[in-house]
């Protein structure tokens, strides 16, 4: 079969490799459909992922079709449509017994340090394939994994209704959080220095609009929020700035949600922090949202297949990367089809 692999950064190449086989009897195997191109996947082919292990088939918003199943398996048939939850976890640490799994002390993630679903075949444990209805497209069951990534910063957040909530970056990381504020019950404000980003914002429900090059980000906000400022503030840009500017821009008893893995410090004074009692948490990957966000895109409450903006065959896979790279203010999602 045929799988995309990052040899070392820089090398994206598909090659030849053995078809995966069942080894245990919770194992399946599943013909892979669809999988979506996220930024941890650029950082990997750019040798900025501090995790990958290389070379490293790449991969991990993931869905397919069931082929193979072990003995032991008995919530799946032949022939589901599933999507992978693609990380795995001890299950014992103080995080997995905090119901945390997503920082277990051994997480480990399908694409960066285990091989992903950017492949013709993946096998996984049952418990990492979720099921959906026949009628959901493969693209939209590849796009759960990001909507979890939204699920869980507003769930970090606490975001309720009735909420105001600022988005900061109107990515596809932004707009899934944009998507699950606004499903909450939340007034949204999101920023980006891209206005086509923020014109589709506003399609998917974002209630304030900010371009960060032409405006007052605080002034904006101040007006719009008659002086209350933001009660959840999302970055998910994740610089030093943006994360400065989130605790300035929170409102008293507010919350801040940091995504991202930026390593430069940002010059918070505590005062801040103190005077307004804020809550700053945040938000890595997601734990126990896939059944959650199954549920709503199986309803049509939720339909991830609308943030797709280029689609790609598998074997035009470095098209796909190289158009990411030069026109990234260009493309909310691209998918890829096997």
């Amino acid at each position: 079969m045929q799988a995309i692999t990052v040899k070392e950064p820089g090398d994206l190449l598909i090659e030849t490799v053995n078809k995966p086989e069942l080894i245990e009897k919770t194992d399946v195997l599943v013909k892979v459909k669809a999988a979506g191109i996220c930024g941890s996947d650029m950082h990997i082919y750019h040798g900025s992922n501090p995790f990958t292990v290389y070379p490293r088939v790449i991969g991990h918003e993931v869905a397919g079709v069931v082929e193979e199943v072990g003995e032991d398996v008995h919530d799946l048939a032949i022939g589901d449509t599933v999507a992978l939850e693609p990380i795995s976890y001890c299950g014992e640490c103080y995080a997995c017994r905090k119901g945390r799994q997503n920082v277990c002390e051994k997480l480990e993630v399908f694409g960066v340090h285990q091989d992903g679903g950017m492949r013709e075949w993946m096998v996984a444990p049952a418990s990492k394939w979720h099921k959906l209805n026949p009628t959901i497209s493969y693209e939209a069951a590849a796009l759960v994994e990001p909507l979890t990534i939204g699920a869980q910063a507003t769930s970090r957040g606490g975001v309720e209704a009735g909420d105001t909530v600022f988005i900061m970056g109107a990515g596809p990381t932004g707009l899934s959080c944009l998507i699950l504020a606004k499903q909450k019950g939340a007034k949204v404000f999101i920023s980006d220095f891209n206005q086509s980003r923020l014109d589709y914002a506003k399609e998917v429900g974002a209630d304030v609009l900010i371009n960060a090059g032409m405006a007052d980000v605080h002034e904006v906000i101040t007006k719009e929020t008659n002086g209350e400022l933001i009660n959840v503030v999302i970055d998910a840009v994740g610089t030093a700035e943006t994360f400065a500017q989130a605790v300035t821009i929170a409102s008293v008893a507010g919350t801040v949600v940091a995504l991202g893995f930026n390593e430069k410090p940002s010059p918070i004074a505590s005062l801040f922090i103190t005077k307004k009692e804020l809550t700053i948490v945040g938000s890595r990957l997601q734990a126990n949202k896939f059944k959650d966000m199954i549920q709503l895109v199986n309803e049509g409450v939720l339909k991830p297949e609308e943030m797709i903006s280029h689609r790609y065959e598998m074997a035009d896979v470095q098209e796909a990367f190289d158009t990411l790279e030069k026109e990234p203010d260009n493309i909310r999602k691209i998918v890829l089809t096997f």
